[in-house]
């Protein structure tokens, strides 16, 4: 449940009981990056490039069902949280290997449509974590805050179009989906799945496990 913070006292007691009252929000955190965007926008008019960022999004976004756990978009990134509580409810895509293959799918269609000046690629990282809150400090506006948020947008930095980061602790969910599925573990997408890489993410105390599948 979405938790409003806003105290004018900066040593509010009751800030300090509010806060300490919110429960952590596990689940899966993914930002979505459409690649070249800001430079189309110096090539082409709003016509060209925003009915390409329309197209894009909508490919994404609704075809997928995710736009109920849209969070915010900050230029032409886009973050989504889906509560572990709410995935487990879910009747669609209930499970993390079908999030990831529905993500796969949708960039493998937009490298391979007919008509190349439909879409633009993209990229995206995806982390399950544990250490995230709903909460905000902006009334009217959803959002989540937490460590596991901030190594998502981490894990961006290691994703290149058409690429697909997903952490370690993702990746394990997504095995433990196909283990519970009588299901290989290189089925789908991930008999394309990249080695185990470590990186020192700056500000991250510990060092991150990921891997990648590039849609070619």
């Amino acid at each position: 449940m979405l938790e409003y913070i806003h105290y004018v006292d900066p040593n509010s007691e009751e800030m300090l009981l509010h806060l300490d009252s919110i429960p952590k929000t596990p689940g899966i955190c993914f930002f979505m990056d459409i690649n070249k965007s800001t430079d189309l926008k110096y090539l082409g008019g709003l016509r060209d490039w925003g009915r390409k960022l329309n197209n894009t999004f909508n490919h994404l976004i609704y075809a997928n069902h995710l736009e109920k756990y849209v969070v915010k978009g900050i230029g032409d990134e886009i973050m989504v949280f889906i509560p572990e509580e709410e995935l487990n409810a879910k009747t669609g895509f209930s499970t993390c290997f079908s999030i990831l293959e529905d993500i796969y799918s949708a960039l493998f269609l937009i490298n391979h449509h007919p008509d190349p000046d439909v879409f633009l690629r993209c990229k995206v990282a995806i982390h399950y974590g544990t250490e995230a809150y709903n909460i905000t400090f902006l009334e009217g506006a959803n959002d989540y805050y937490g460590s596991d948020v901030d190594l998502t947008a981490r894990l961006m930095s290691k994703a290149i179009e058409s690429r697909i980061v997903v952490s370690e602790s993702f990746y394990i969910k997504v095995l433990s989906d196909l283990v519970s599925m009588s299901m290989p573990s290189n089925t789908g997408c991930l008999s394309r799945i990249s080695e185990k890489y470590l990186e020192n993410f700056r500000g991250v105390p510990v060092s991150t496990e990921f891997r990648f599948i590039d849609v070619d």
